[in-house]
Order: structure tokens, then C-alpha cells, then sequence
């Protein structure tokens, strides 16, 4: 979807049917741009996600002496070596939490200062839980937003190792840490009280990084200030199972439908939307990708055969491993018979928008009964929808996307408001959805 577009007109879909290959998964890309962007030597990395928010990643890790161009569909980097630069400017991550977070613990290890922000969604965003754990490892990490929001200015050092128990379920917040001790002297450890995903430990160990994981705890060994042992190598990015969670409840909900979704990431972290779609009553199947196996990351092709979906109780340790598909499981909900209930995911008032309140707000454009709560929503589905003819996204692109979805089920057209956004994570959704439903 070219960032032009500014509204995305929907129309009833009477079938979703055909295959899709989505975009590269998101996270991975982000933290494959930072390690390859240090390392020394050239990577290559096919299916990296050319997304606003990771080519803002990218762009930082430019910015912080690494080198990298696009060849076809192969990004070509050359890292710093280690020898990370002083940006000239601020570092811009745009939309991006992860970007941000991540790097702001990246730069904390390494002697330079820099001052990271973002646009007004990342400025509104809560930064204390990375500055507390950074400023114990010894960096300044200075808060510079209201209320302790971004833009953040570090000042990179020499950093102590620490033991962090994580007061909040974050896989940002963990991996801020873990970039940080990379340089750190002694061993970081990092307890998080759920289990949340698991990209950056996956790819430590990949690259031969001195990193052990036991039970709740993730252990790593810094360098003390010593060169990393990071070398370039070649990457195939899986595609991002939180993009084709879309398609998969597009053809879930309603029977004749039917999805191929190809080279879809299956990290066990990641695929928590699939146990609760089947719970709802959803038939996929999972077969061997035509990409090949990976063996840092999982991957197959995904298969979705609709059928009448009924109510759940989404919450409790699977929500950090679904936060960003409780959009489009809400809109899964509204189409499912009788009650479904979200729980444990305060988190979702602080992402890209307030994600609570603006997907209730959506469902009850389409008529849908929705009850609001302080960490969640009860939505009782199943009944005829009506076809709003304004949507608004808020800004957010899994609000956007979501309610695009929802829309296909409508008794006429809709129009969703403020679509630009998509660009953050699915370029090219427009032209997908239009694939599947004509």
C-alpha cells in the first residue's frame, strides 16, 4: 500500500480463496539489521521486511557506521565491525516500539551518544521499563519526552552486568537488555515471568554468542569492551505470522472459505493465534514449507478451511505470545457465536494507539456488543453485522488492517480511514486483500 493512500474502500467478500506469501517477519528483521549492521564482514538477507518501520532500523544502523543496499530482493550489509559511529542527527525509528527499545539498549553498550525519537505515536509510548534496567548496568539514558517518553539520549559506556527480573512480561524489554550486555562485563542475566518470543535468543545463539537459556532465566556472557565475535553471514527472513493472522481469521469465519498462506514463521513463541483459532473452532493445518527449513527459525506453510467459529477466554500466559494478533482475534470474535472474553492484556493500551478502545469503538460501528474493560473486552459475535461508512483507524496499522477484514463480512461497503499506517508493517496489504476476495 503506497503511503499516499489515505482510505481503503471494502467490499463484501463472498469467498476469501486462494494463497498468499506475506511479508518478512517484523521483529526478526528489526534485530537482524542491528546484529548484521555490528558485525563484521557482509550479510545478506533475503525477505527482509521493506516496511517504514524496519527500514527506519536500518536506516539508524546506517547512521551508526554500517553500510547497506538492495540488490533485487536481497539487502546487502556491511557492518560497522564494532566500531560504532556518532550520529551526526537524531535516530528517527518513525512507528516503531521495537525499533526504539532494541536499539536504545544496543547503543548503551558502545561509547557514543546518540538521542533516539520517534513519531508521535513512539513519543507517547512508555520508556522507563528500558531506562531503569540500562541505568543499573551503568548507562545514562536520559528520558527527554513528558512522562518519561521518548526522545530518549544515551550516552554509551562501559556496562556492569546485572541480574533483571522483569516486573512486566516484554520481549522489548528483554531483548533491550540483552543487546546491552553483549559489551557488558560479567553475565546478564534477565527473568521474565512469562514466556515471551524469543527471536533475539534464537539468533545469539545462531551466531555463536555465549548465551544459555534455563527455564525463565536467559544468561549471556559479555565481551567486557572486546571486539564481538560477529561475522557476516547469509539470512532468510520467514514470513511474519502476525500479517497472515489476517487471512487466517478472513477464511476462518465463515464456511467455503480457504487460505494457503506460504513460509509463515512457526516459532512456538509466536503461534499462540493458531491454538486459539483452533479452540475457536478453526480447521489449519500446518505442511512443510517450500523455503526450506531454517534452523534458527521454524517455518512452514499454513492451510485455513473455514468453518463456524464459536467464543473463548483469551488471557493469562498466552497473551505476551498474541499481543499484536488481539486486533484481528477481536474481529474473530465479532464473527464467532456467542462470548468471547480478552483478559491480562492491559499492554494493549499502550501500543500504537490504545488498542482496547479502539477496536472496541470499531466492532461497534459494525454493530457488534462489546464490553470495555480496564485490560481487556467481552464481545458477544455472531449476530448480522451493518456497514459502517466511516472507519477510523487511529493511526494504528493492526486497527487498520483488522477492521479492512471485518469489513469483508459486512452486508455492504466500507471505507477504513487512515491507512497509510500499513505501510509500518504490511506493505502490499491492499493488494493481498484484493487478491483473495475477487
Amino acid at each position: 500500500m503506497s503511503p499516499v493512500v489515505r482510505s481503503l474502500e471494502v467490499r463484501p467478500a463472498r469467498r476469501v480463496r486462494g494463497e498468499v506469501r506475506v511479508p518478512g517477519d517484523k521483529s526478526v528483521s528489526h534485530r537482524l539489521a542491528m546484529l548484521c549492521g555490528i558485525a563484521r564482514g557482509r550479510s545478506r538477507i533475503r525477505k527482509y521486511l521493506c516496511s517504514e518501520d524496519c527500514l527506519n532500523t536500518l536506516r539508524a544502523m546506517q547512521a551508526l557506521g554500517a553500510s547497506a543496499e538492495f540488490v533485487g530482493d536481497e539487502l546487502l550489509i556491511v557492518g560497522n565491525g564494532g566500531r560504532m559511529l556518532p550520529p551526526a542527527n537524531p535516530l528517527d525509528l518513525g512507528n516503531s516500539g521495537t525499533g526504539i527499545r532494541l536499539l536504545t539498549g544496543l547503543v548503551a553498550g558502545f561509547p557514543v551518544e546518540a538521542t533516539l525519537t520517534g513519531d508521535a505515536s513512539v513519543r507517547s509510548r512508555p520508556m522507563r521499563r528500558v531506562q531503569e534496567p540500562l541505568a543499573r548496568m551503568g548507562a545514562e539514558v536520559d528520558l527527554l519526552g513528558e512522562g518519561g517518553c521518548a526522545p530518549i539520549r544515551v550516552r554509551g559506556r562501559q556496562l556492569t552486568a546485572i541480574s533483571y527480573d522483569m516486573p512486566i512480561a516484554s520481549a522489548q524489554v528483554k531483548s533491550c537488555v540483552l543487546l546491552a550486555g553483549l559489551r557488558a562485563a560479567g553475565v546478564t542475566s534477565v527473568r521474565e515471568p512469562l514466556p515471551t518470543r524469543d527471536h533475539t535468543e534464537r539468533l545469539f545463539r545462531a551466531v555463536g554468542l555465549p548465551l544459555v537459556v534455563a527455564g525463565d532465566t536467559v544468561e549471556l556472557t559479555g565481551s567486557a569492551g572486546a571486539p564481538l565475535p560477529l561475522s557476516g553471514g547469509d539470512w532468510e527472513v520467514p514470513g511474519d505470522i502476525s500479517s497472515a493472522a489476517f487471512w487466517l481469521v478472513a477464511a476462518a469465519a465463515r464456511p467455503g472459505h480457504e487460505v494457503v498462506v506460504r513460509d509463515v514463521g512457526l516459532n512456538p513463541r509466536r503461534t499462540a493465534v493458531l491454538d486459539v483459532l483452533r479452540r475457536m473452532g478453526a480447521t489449519i493445518e500446518v505442511a512443510a514449507s517450500g523455503g526450506g527449513a531454517s534452523e534458527w527459525e521454524p517455518r512452514g506453510d499454513l492451510v485455513v478451511r473455514g468453518a463456524g467459529l464459536r467464543g473463548t477466554t483469551i488471557g493469562g500466559a498466552e497473551i505476551p505470545n498474541l499481543i499484536d494478533e488481539l486486533p484481528i482475534l477481536s474481529v474473530a470474535a465479532a464473527l464467532a457465536d456467542g462470548e468471547t472474553v480478552i483478559r491480562d492484556a492491559a499492554e494493549l493500551r499502550v501500543k500504537e494507539s490504545d488498542r482496547i478502545a479502539a477496536m472496541a469503538a470499531g466492532l461497534r460501528e459494525f454493530g457488534v456488543d462489546v464490553e470495555e474493560a480496564a485490560d481487556g473486552m467481552a464481545i458477544r459475535g455472531g449476530r448480522p453485522l451493518r456497514a459502517p461508512s466511516r472507519l477510523d483507524s487511529r493511526g494504528d496499522h493492526r486497527v487498520a488492517m483488522s477492521l479492512a477484514v471485518l469489513s469483508l463480512f459486512a452486508p455492504g461497503p466500507c471505507r477504513v480511514e487512515d491507512v497509510a499506517c500499513v505501510d509500518t508493517s504490511y506493505p502490499g496489504f491492499a493488494e493481498h486483500l484484493r487478491a483473495l476476495t475477487e
